[in-house]
């Protein structure tokens, strides 16, 4: 059944049209400029870096291949909220994905986020989001607060992942990146994350060796 849902999955992906959604007008494609950010986090040789949106109708299709890929090689994800303008309720569905990262827990912010992706079709606005979060949180076992940042710590977060995705050049999401110290492999097709991942650690494997060579007593 699992292979049967995978195959079908695959099947609406190859209909999705190849440009995503956009922050710029659909005829201009990412140039990328500065890159200096695609790194692995600390302690990581390879991670998947994925700058998303969660109304993004292509970053939920997106969202269960990347998160699978990442699980078979036991690698991990950096999530990078890249804001599009026209999106309506965007914002504050990243704003309570990173509320419950840092008082809860990674593990129910990356759930909230699938929940989110899954139910976009039945989200239409800022009131829609809301109730759907209350019944988030209450299925959950928590009390939604009346403020998710008082501080504006979150909105802060949002808007420099968002600034830093315009530096390196995006312009549409997904973006998702495979990436080692000194190399990345951009992704247009999820059906390719797994050769992307392969090419990495192999390049990442042949670096080691190089180095081992070159000192042999280090």
């Amino acid at each position: 059944m699992k292979v049967l849902w995978l195959a079908c999955l695959a099947f609406s992906l190859s209909s999705i049209p190849a440009i995503a959604q956009t922050s710029v007008p659909p005829n201009q494609v990412s140039t990328l400029q500065d890159t200096s950010s695609l790194k692995p986090p600390p302690g990581a040789k390879v991670a998947i870096i994925e700058y998303e949106d969660l109304e993004c109708p292509h970053c939920a299709y997106a969202f269960p291949f990347v998160h699978a890929a990442a699980k078979h090689y036991q690698i991990p994800i950096v999530e990078c909220d890249f804001q599009i303008s026209y999106h309506h309720w965007s914002h504050d569905a990243a704003l309570c994905a990173h509320y419950l990262k840092a008082k809860v827990s990674p593990a129910l912010s990356e759930e909230y986020r699938r929940e989110v992706f899954a139910s976009q079709d039945r989200i239409a606005s800022r009131d829609d989001l809301r109730n759907f979060t209350q019944i988030f949180f209450k299925q959950h076992g928590l009390q939604m607060p009346f403020v998710m940042d008082p501080s504006g710590q979150f909105n802060d977060e949002i808007n420099a992942s968002t600034a830093q995705a315009n530096r390196i050049g995006l312009r549409e999401t997904p973006s998702i990146f495979v990436v080692t110290s000194d190399h990345w492999i951009q992704i247009k097709n999820p059906n390719d994350l797994y050769e992307a991942i392969d090419q990495a650690e192999a390049q990442v494997a042949h670096t080691s060796v190089r180095r081992k060579n070159m000192h042999p007593g280090a």
